[in-house]
């Protein structure tokens, strides 16, 4: 959706919790990250919210109370009514949300070992100066004639 809507778009900023499938100190959340990054030939810098202080993030709550006002009293059976009432949500400001199902399938237990980390810390992690562990920026660091993408270890 983002590519269609700017597709001259070289960077990406991304505010996120600091706990959940997205946390601070997930390491296939880091990696799949510089995966898409380079797949998507975007610079990605992730911004984490500190510990219990998600109520900051001020798109996620006019967000969620205006889909939670559209969604009120209706039964939310299937995958297609949740994603279609989500989609019909608007407000009196102009809010417009897409929404779209994701019918893939995602391999489970999938472990990043400390030396992988490294490596992947090296060539595709960017700390940033304030609270590195939060914030920081994903991109691959690589010599412009290497061969190799950015991709997550496999489980063999």
């Amino acid at each position: 959706m983002g590519k269609a809507a700017y597709p001259q778009a070289t960077e990406l900023l991304i505010t996120a919790d600091g706990g959940g499938s997205n946390g601070s100190r997930l390491r296939l959340w880091k990696t799949e990250l510089a995966a898409f990054a380079t797949e998507a030939g975007l610079q990605i810098t992730v911004l984490h919210f500190p510990p219990g202080t998600s109520k900051w993030n001020r798109i996620e709550h006019r967000l969620f109370s205006a889909i939670t006002m559209n969604w009120r009293g209706r039964p939310l059976q299937t995958h297609e009514t949740i994603v279609e009432t989500i989609a019909a949500t608007t407000n009196k400001k102009g809010l417009t949300v897409q929404a779209a199902l994701d019918t893939n399938t995602y391999e489970k237990g999938i472990k990043i070992t400390d030396k992988e980390m490294r490596a992947f810390e090296a060539r595709h992690l960017q700390r940033h100066e304030f609270h590195g562990d939060w914030n920081y920026s994903v991109c691959d660091r690589t010599d412009p004639q290497s061969n190799s993408t950015a991709t997550r270890p496999r489980s063999p």
